[in-house]
Protein backbone atom coordinates (compact mmCIF):
# COMPACT_ATOMS: atom_id res chain seq x y z
CA UNK A 1 0.00 0.00 0.00
CA UNK A 2 1.50 3.60 -1.05
CA UNK A 3 1.88 5.95 1.74
CA UNK A 4 -0.63 8.14 0.36
CA UNK A 5 -3.20 5.26 0.62
CA UNK A 6 -2.39 4.87 4.22
CA UNK A 7 -4.97 6.50 6.56
CA UNK A 8 -2.79 9.02 8.13
CA UNK A 9 -3.52 8.43 12.01
CA UNK A 10 -2.11 4.59 11.62
CA UNK A 11 1.27 5.11 11.45
CA UNK A 12 3.38 1.90 10.00
CA UNK A 13 4.07 -1.13 11.56
CA UNK A 14 7.27 -2.84 10.13
CA UNK A 15 7.02 -6.38 10.90
CA UNK A 16 10.26 -8.25 9.96
CA UNK A 17 9.40 -11.75 9.71
CA UNK A 18 10.98 -14.89 7.49
CA UNK A 19 9.94 -14.54 3.81
CA UNK A 20 11.60 -18.14 3.54
CA UNK A 21 9.06 -20.20 5.64
CA UNK A 22 5.66 -20.90 3.94
CA UNK A 23 3.82 -20.84 7.06
CA UNK A 24 5.14 -17.35 7.72
CA UNK A 25 3.92 -16.84 4.14
CA UNK A 26 0.43 -17.58 5.04
CA UNK A 27 0.24 -16.08 8.08
CA UNK A 28 1.46 -12.88 6.10
CA UNK A 29 -1.45 -13.31 3.57
CA UNK A 30 -4.07 -14.19 6.34
CA UNK A 31 -3.01 -10.96 8.37
CA UNK A 32 -3.56 -8.90 5.25
CA UNK A 33 -7.02 -10.57 4.47
CA UNK A 34 -7.94 -9.69 7.21
CA UNK A 35 -6.72 -5.96 7.85
CA UNK A 36 -7.81 -5.78 4.35
CA UNK A 37 -4.74 -4.33 3.23
CA UNK A 38 -5.66 -0.90 5.54
CA UNK A 39 -3.39 -1.78 9.32
CA UNK A 40 -0.70 0.28 8.01
CA UNK A 41 1.34 -2.82 8.33
CA UNK A 42 4.71 -3.09 6.35
CA UNK A 43 6.18 -6.11 5.60
CA UNK A 44 10.34 -6.84 5.85
CA UNK A 45 11.55 -9.96 5.06
CA UNK A 46 14.13 -10.33 7.74
CA UNK A 47 17.37 -11.85 5.71
CA UNK A 48 16.49 -9.27 3.01
CA UNK A 49 17.10 -6.41 5.80
CA UNK A 50 19.73 -8.21 7.98
CA UNK A 51 22.20 -5.01 7.95
CA UNK A 52 19.16 -2.70 9.17
CA UNK A 53 18.68 -5.28 11.98
CA UNK A 54 22.10 -5.51 12.99
CA UNK A 55 22.48 -2.16 13.11
CA UNK A 56 19.77 -2.20 15.45
CA UNK A 57 21.82 -5.30 17.76
CA UNK A 58 19.35 -7.64 16.13
CA UNK A 59 21.60 -10.71 14.52
CA UNK A 60 20.13 -12.46 11.83
CA UNK A 61 19.55 -15.58 13.55
CA UNK A 62 18.23 -13.78 16.76
CA UNK A 63 15.44 -12.05 14.24
CA UNK A 64 14.38 -15.66 12.44
CA UNK A 65 13.94 -17.11 15.82
CA UNK A 66 11.22 -14.86 16.61
CA UNK A 67 8.83 -11.97 14.84
CA UNK A 68 10.07 -8.45 15.27
CA UNK A 69 7.88 -5.26 15.05
CA UNK A 70 9.16 -1.66 14.84
CA UNK A 71 7.05 0.95 15.46
CA UNK A 72 6.94 4.50 14.13
CA UNK A 73 8.77 5.51 16.99
CA UNK A 74 11.35 3.18 16.14
CA UNK A 75 10.70 0.75 19.34
CA UNK A 76 11.10 -3.21 18.24
CA UNK A 77 9.52 -5.43 20.15
CA UNK A 78 9.71 -9.31 19.77
CA UNK A 79 7.79 -12.41 20.52
CA UNK A 80 4.15 -12.59 21.93
CA UNK A 81 4.37 -8.24 22.66
CA UNK A 82 5.33 -8.20 18.73
CA UNK A 83 2.33 -10.51 17.74
CA UNK A 84 0.21 -8.15 20.47
CA UNK A 85 1.20 -4.99 18.73
CA UNK A 86 0.30 -6.74 15.14
CA UNK A 87 -3.03 -8.34 16.10
CA UNK A 88 -4.09 -5.30 17.58
CA UNK A 89 -4.48 -3.54 13.70
CA UNK A 90 -6.76 -6.26 12.61
CA UNK A 91 -10.25 -5.64 13.33
CA UNK A 92 -11.69 -7.51 16.29
CA UNK A 93 -8.31 -9.16 17.04
CA UNK A 94 -6.85 -7.22 19.79
CA UNK A 95 -8.57 -8.96 22.41
CA UNK A 96 -6.36 -12.12 21.03
CA UNK A 97 -3.12 -10.11 21.12
CA UNK A 98 -3.83 -8.68 24.79
CA UNK A 99 -4.58 -12.48 25.96
CA UNK A 100 -1.35 -14.09 24.40
CA UNK A 101 0.30 -11.49 26.64
CA UNK A 102 -1.02 -12.61 30.02
CA UNK A 103 1.19 -13.76 32.50
CA UNK A 104 0.60 -17.23 32.41
CA UNK A 105 -0.36 -17.68 28.63
CA UNK A 106 2.68 -15.54 27.10
CA UNK A 107 5.19 -18.17 28.84
CA UNK A 108 3.80 -21.09 27.57
CA UNK A 109 3.42 -19.51 24.41
CA UNK A 110 6.59 -18.54 24.13
CA UNK A 111 8.03 -21.95 24.77
CA UNK A 112 5.68 -23.64 22.14
CA UNK A 113 6.68 -21.10 19.56
CA UNK A 114 10.50 -21.17 20.17
CA UNK A 115 10.73 -24.81 19.83
CA UNK A 116 8.61 -25.01 16.35
CA UNK A 117 11.17 -22.06 14.63
CA UNK A 118 13.74 -23.82 16.19
CA UNK A 119 13.07 -27.36 14.72
CA UNK A 120 12.02 -25.52 11.58
CA UNK A 121 15.23 -23.41 10.81
CA UNK A 122 17.21 -27.05 11.73
CA UNK A 123 15.38 -28.84 9.27
CA UNK A 124 16.05 -26.28 6.44
CA UNK A 125 19.55 -25.99 7.73
CA UNK A 126 19.66 -22.40 8.96
CA UNK A 127 20.12 -22.93 12.60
Amino acid sequence: MSDSARPPSRAALKVYYDARCPVCQRERARYERLSRHDAGVEWWDATEHAERLAARGIPLQRALLSLHVETADERICDGMPAYRLLLARLPGLAWLGWLITRPLVEPTLTRLYDAWVRRRLCRDGRL
